[in-house]
């Protein structure tokens, strides 16, 4: 279908917390006091195939009132338990957000295919960076708009002096702040700044902590960058400060509810306010660090047997995160405004556009994506 239509006030189920309510605004006058979630629709199939299954490490984000999502990378051919190939995606849509509705104006392709890079939302437009799995394209930095048309825009800034895949990137004062992951396809814990003014690269006081972190959660909040979770071959649930004007990395609380820490290796975040960002997804720390070993270290009809009852596990049992979990810069402090009511994706499309989140495709357990998008309406009351 080429409408996908988001109605604002659905009640699939209300989630009381008290994060604030605007994208832009200062923590103070309002807070939420609830969020709607309801299934917002599918994107149509990507060219030359008939159905859409869905996809994770998408390209994401808004550009003034659009949402530009596509790429991404599933396994559309056969599945990852019987040795199906990995098939990444050149689609990207273009969706008008008008009156808490979504409506598809735009299915267009790139000339190559993208995945698992990182997406920044700013004024000026989404930029792209990495996340190709064609080398060519794996070090490009791009703008991504919409003309008055509304036309699909892309214009390509810069090359990185390296590839990356599965790192972070975010943006302030117009510099871009790109690292971790993989880079030039090896595991990497250093941090670059990119001008977008004098398109040059500098490096940067590489992070503390582990040499290996893909797939971590960043923002930058009250002018610091903060790094949360990632893995390698365990998944980790510590957090950082980078400090911009002293090069300087200091550590923040680890993310956790209570007493009990939680991985967001595979999640995605989005900036609610200067001090706060929101978090949704993550794979179970216990269930991941013993699949890698497993899969690592065991042999022949063992082997054989963990990866059929893993790969043929239903969602639930790999109890993935589905806390809405709120990071506070200020107190350095977490909490969970309650659960999604959908499977806990990983991978997937986040996007904030003043009080609607939309939550796109990913990963709902290894190997399986969901085609759904979910809206999130956000209802604020006064403190």
């Amino acid at each position: 279908m080429r409408k996908i239509w988001v109605a604002a006030v659905a009640s699939v189920l209300v989630l009381s917390g008290n994060i604030a309510g605007k994208a832009n605004a200062s923590e103070g006058e309002n807070s939420v006091g609830k969020i709607l979630w309801e299934h917002a629709g599918e994107l149509e199939a990507q060219k030359g195939f008939e159905k859409n299954i869905g996809t994770a490490g998408v390209l994401s984000g808004s550009y003034k009132d659009y949402v530009i999502v596509g790429g991404g990378a599933n396994f559309p051919y056969e599945t990852v338990l019987n040795g199906g190939a990995k098939k990444h995606y050149s689609d990207i849509y273009v969706l008008k957000n008008d009156k808490n509705k979504l409506k598809m104006v735009e299915h267009t392709n790139l000339d190559h295919e993208i995945g698992y890079g990182s997406s920044v939302t700013t004024e000026k437009g989404v930029y792209y960076i990495g996340g190709s799995p064609e080398k060519d394209y794996a070090d490009d930095i791009t703008l991504l708009t919409v003309d008055k048309n509304e036309k699909l825009k892309v214009k390509k800034i810069g090359d990185l002096p390296f590839t990356i895949n599965d790192g972070i990137a975010a943006e302030q004062d117009g510099k871009l702040y790109i690292g971790l992951g993989k880079q030039n396809g090896k595991d990497s814990n250093k941090l670059y700044e990119y001008d977008l003014k004098t398109l040059k690269t500098k490096e940067l006081a590489p992070i503390p902590g582990e040499s290996v972190r893909n797939q971590s959660v960043a923002q930058i909040l009250n002018g610091d960058l903060y790094v949360f979770s990632g893995g390698g071959s365990i998944a980790y649930t510590d957090g950082y400060k980078y400090n911009i004007k002293t090069n300087k990395w200091s550590k923040v609380s680890s993310v956790k509810l209570g007493n009990k820490e939680i991985s967001l290796l595979g999640a995605n975040s989005v900036k609610l306010n200067k001090d706060e960002m929101l978090v949704i997804g993550g794979f179970n720390k216990g269930i991941y660090d013993n699949a890698v070993k497993n899969l690592g270290s065991l042999q022949g009809e063992e082997l054989a047997a963990f990866r059929t009852k893993y790969f043929t596990a239903d969602p639930y049992e790999f109890n993935w995160n589905k806390d809405m979990l709120i990071y506070n810069a200020k107190k350095d402090t977490w909490r969970s405004i309650g659960k999604v009511p959908f499977d806990a994706p990983c991978g997937e499309g986040l996007v904030l556009m003043g009080k609607n989140i939309y939550s796109i495709n990913g990963e709902i357990k290894p190997g399986v994506r969901t085609n759904a998008i979910y809206s999130g309406t956000i209802v604020t009351v006064s403190r």
